[in-house]
């Protein structure tokens, strides 16, 4: 009796281990919870190469072979494309260049030429919009540093700048996208730094062409070519003489008549 008895308990209890650890293996797998996706990245700024825009955007020639040629051309591209600023230029068209009579640039050392064309740019990018701002905040500084600074002045809408030297104003926008933005302006920003305080005078007028006296009339004739009324001092002379004689004659008969009588 005891043998069957212990197998049976044994058996139950095999039984039981059994499907305790059966229970543990077929519970579902735990489910991990879904990572949250990290936000995108912003798209980085749109790079912009200087030299290219300025050959191709307009008569700018002149003032980008400047900036080449004193290197002021990678301190305003490593503004525009390593720093969180950007970079506005203010560009003189070819003829503002040709136009300056005095002074010449020609006269200008190699640092006062790089300095004048670092005057042409602010560290910092300005949208159009911007420009009634910063005429509240002149003189701004430019990237020529000390006294090199601008003077903005808003007219109705139209970006006024003053250099000491020099008054012009923004009449295009050749590229404004941040970082970079880009305006032609009509005349050469001459620093007062350099030149001086004594802003050159305007030039006077053109003389209007003399115009030529008229021809003295003669003294016989009128405006119309007939003989002049007034008249000449010979037939006035002529009567003179005439009575003259005359007297005379008068006078020596006269005496004859005297005689005989």
């Amino acid at each position: 009796m005891e043998s069957p008895m212990i197998f049976i308990v044994c058996s139950a209890l095999l039984l039981l281990c059994t499907s305790t650890a059966y229970a543990q293996t077929a519970k579902s797998p735990s489910i991990s919870p879904t990572p949250i996706p990290s936000p995108a990245p912003a798209p980085a700024p749109e790079y912009v190469n200087l030299t290219d825009l300025l050959t191709v955007a307009g008569p700018f020639q002149t003032f980008l072979t400047y900036l080449q040629s004193t290197k002021v051309i990678d301190t305003f591209q490593n503004q525009a494309n390593n720093t969180q600023e950007g970079v506005t230029i203010f560009v003189p068209t070819d003829s503002a260049f040709s136009s300056l009579k005095k002074p010449s640039l020609s006269n200008l050392t190699q640092d006062q030429l790089k300095s004048l064309l670092l005057f042409h740019g602010l560290p910092h990018f300005y949208s159009l919009a911007d420009f009634k701002n910063l005429s509240q905040l002149s003189p701004v500084p430019t990237f020529a540093g000390g006294q090199y600074t601008l003077n903005f002045t808003d007219v109705s809408g139209v970006a006024k700048i003053s250099s000491g030297w020099s008054n012009t104003k923004v009449s295009s926008s050749v590229h404004s996208t941040d970082p970079v933005a880009i305006y032609q302006v009509d005349k050469v920003l001459l620093p007062e730094a350099i030149f001086g305080t004594d802003i050159p005078p305007t030039p006077a007028p053109a003389p209007s062409p003399d115009i030529a006296p008229a021809a003295d009339t003669p003294s016989g004739t009128t405006s119309g070519g007939k003989a002049s009324t007034t008249s000449s001092p010979s037939n006035s002379s002529y009567k003179m003489i005439s009575w003259g004689i005359w007297s005379q004659l008068v006078l020596a008969l006269s005496g004859v008549l005297v005689l005989f009588l």
